[in-house]
Parts: structure tokens; sequence; C-alpha cells
């Protein structure tokens, strides 16, 4: 099966953007009660059998059940019946889908298996709800620059692009951005695609330091900064975006003022955003015109988000672009997509194949010396260069990625 997700943003008119707001503020209601219900239980079965605390206690009987997503799900269904603000986020017709509070329960349950299983923490309670979802679409719901929701009925959209040929809608999620409100449906399709074949040229790439990607073919592509470039700077040296988040922090917290600023700096981080993956894609495709196949390194984009290169790979965006834009691209022009083991690419040499490590010392100055000296058959040049060089004559059977 394929799934494809389109983003176009809504058109909304007064009624449907006060609907819209209202389920969001329920789906936020709901799951900090669900949230609260969860804690309360986990907080009572940590209370000592012959002590109590002084200060406060949490009285939950012995026996009462974990309040999982079935409990969750099953007592609410039960609140609606008596409580109109939760009966207010269904559907108007018994043929309209009403499971989006259910779908609030199921990304609180997510969020506690992900705790669990990757040792996070607990989950935090929500002050604004940015998005919802609708888990089933109506019959016949696509239109010309518009879209039918259950309980909204009929919403136009700035039909930026075509919807698929030969694919479904099955679900729908709405989006509060800074700009406005964005729908993102989920096509599916039951064909069957096969993946695509290997070619003849093949490009190594690497997740550079000094620049954003080393190409096998010697080209060192840099990144823009973004934070800078996508904003002008005034005269003082500042960009908009360091003044306001300095005017921000005189304001008084909760404020008319405070809040104004907000939306301000929301709204220039939404535009670096976009900046940002419309230059990836533009790369990507640049990448995809030099060859047939392309090799990347499998790295952990995560630990650099922490390690000494953070604030170079949080502003460029290198995991986004390796992990989820160019596999996508790859697999959009038909070309062959791959990741190879990471280790010992920077020490082997790409022309005989000798590992040679590197000192602590030349490896911590990243600075200076950028240069790959084998002292076996003297090949010269630059490190992240011999890198991107060196998974493709030695790995191409290595793990498939994307």
């Amino acid at each position: 099966m394929i799934t494809l997700t389109y983003q176009y943003k809504l058109k909304p008119n007064k009624r449907q953007e006060t609907e819209i707001n209202q389920i969001l503020d329920v789906c936020r209601t709901v799951y900090n009660y669900a949230l609260r219900e969860r804690k309360d239980w986990l907080s009572s079965r940590k209370i000592e059998i012959n002590s109590c605390s002084i200060i406060t206690e949490y009285i939950i009987p012995a026996d009462a059940a974990y309040p999982n997503y079935n409990y969750q799900a099953k007592n609410l269904t039960i609140a609606k019946k008596t409580n109109p603000r939760l009966k207010s986020v269904s559907a108007k017709s018994r043929h309209e889908n009403a499971q989006v509070l259910q779908q609030t329960l199921k990304t609180l349950d997510r969020a506690f298996s992900e705790m669990k299983s990757l040792g996070k923490g607990f989950p935090r309670f929500k002050k604004k709800l940015r998005s919802f979802v609708f888990p089933a679409m109506l019959k016949n719901c696509l239109g010309n620059s518009r879209f039918k929701l259950p309980q909204l009925g009929w919403i136009k959209i700035k039909q930026s692009r075509q919807y698929p040929e030969g694919f479904q809608a099955k679900q729908a999620r709405i989006v509060r951005k800074a700009t406005g409100y964005y729908l993102m449906i989920i096509f599916s399709s039951s064909e069957s695609v096969p993946e695509n074949p290997v070619g003849k040229r093949s490009l190594g790439i690497d997740a550079g330091i000094e620049s954003f990607v080393a190409t096998s073919t010697g080209k060192l592509i840099k990144s823009p900064k973004f934070l800078l470039l996508s904003t002008a700077v005034g005269a003082n040296g500042h960009s908009p975006l360091q003044l306001l988040q300095r005017r921000l922090k005189k304001k008084k917290k909760e404020s008319s003022n405070w809040l104004k600023l907000q939306n301000k700096i929301a709204r220039l981080h939404e535009k670096i955003a976009d900046a940002r993956r419309d230059w990836h894609f533009k790369l990507a495709h640049q990448l995809c015109d030099l060859t047939d196949n392309i090799f990347v390194e499998d790295i952990n984009f995560k630990s650099w988000s922490r390690g000494i290169v953070r604030k170079q790979s949080l502003d460029s965006g290198i995991g986004q672009f390796i992990n989820e834009i160019l596999p996508y691209i790859c697999w959009e022009r038909g070309k062959y997509y791959a990741k190879v083991d990471k280790n010992y690419t920077s020490q082997e040499c790409p022309k005989c194949g000798q590992i040679e490590k590197k000192k602590l010392s030349v490896c911590v100055a990243f600075r200076r010396n950028r240069k790959h000296n084998c002292s076996h058959c003297n090949y010269q040049e630059n490190r992240d260069v011999a890198a991107a060089s060196t998974p493709i004559p030695s790995r191409e059977g290595s793990k498939r990625g994307g």
C-alpha cells in the first residue's frame, strides 16, 4: 500500500473557524484530563503501605484498573451523553465520523508507550493543542478548491496542487499555525510499486561539518544560515528575530502585547522553516539529476543535535534532508537510495582501501587540517569528499534505506 500526504491551506468562514477552535479546545481538555487520570493512578501506587504523605495523598482504590486507552475511551462515550461540551465535538448525522476525541486519547496512549520503550519523561499538559484528526473520510469528499469534512461540511482550500490520481482520501488532520489553518490529507492506494532498480551511475553523499553535504565528485555544498538569511538584518547587525525576542522578554507574560509578539515570532519561524524546506527539495532534485544511485551514511542525527555541532545541524536541518526529503525525491524520480554503514568511512582511503585512524588532536581541531592524507598511497583529498567516496566501491551491498 502506498500513502501520500498532501497539505493545503484552509480558507474557513467564521462559523467553521469558530468550530475548529472549539474542537481544538475540547481536545485539549480531554487530553489533559486523561493525562491527569493516568498520573494520579501511578502516583497512588508509589505510596508506602505503612505511611502517608503529610501534604497530599492520592486515594484511589487498590482494585481500580489502570486507565488505559480502552478504559478511558469507554468512559468518554458515557460522559458524552451528559456533558454538552463533549457532545459538541461529534457528528451531526450517524453517517459522519465522530472519533476525533478518541484519536486524542490514542495520541496520549502513544506518548505513554514511547515513555516506556524509549525512556522518555512523562507527557506534558497542553496549554494549546495545534491539531486534531478525522480518522475516516466521507464519500465524495474531494471537490474543486474545496474539501468535505465531518461536522465542518464543505470547506474552501487553496488547492496549490491537484489531488493524486488513483488514490483515495483516508484521513485528514487540521493544523493551526501562525499563518492560518492547514489541511493535511492522507491519500492511499492498494497498488504495489516495485523498488527502484540499481542504475549505472553512483553518487556518495557525506554529511559534513564545514559544509552541508559533500559528494563523491568533489563538490562541497554549504548550507545557507537560514536564521540570518531568511530575514533582513537591521542596521545594528541584529536580525528581526533577535529584536522581537528581546522585546518579548520585557513584556508581561500572557498580556495582549506579549501575545502579539509571540504571534510575530511564530510567523517568522514558520517563514524560516519554509525557506529551509524549499532549499532542501531543490538540492535533492539537483543531486538526482547527477546520478542513478545515491548512497548516504546511516547516522543518528539526534545525537548531532546534542553534540558539538548542534547549532549548525539544527539550523541546516541535515537530519530532515537525509532521512525524509532525499529518500522521497529519489523514490519519486526512480533513483536508487541506500544507507551504508557509517563506521570507518572517514578513516578508509577511497583510492586504496587502507584504514588509517585519525588522531584525536586532529579530529578535535575540525576547523583546521580537514584533509585526508593516506600514508599508504599518498592520496590527498578533502576529508568529507573522501568519506563520501568510500561507500561506493566497497559497500553497495549494505542495508537499504528510505
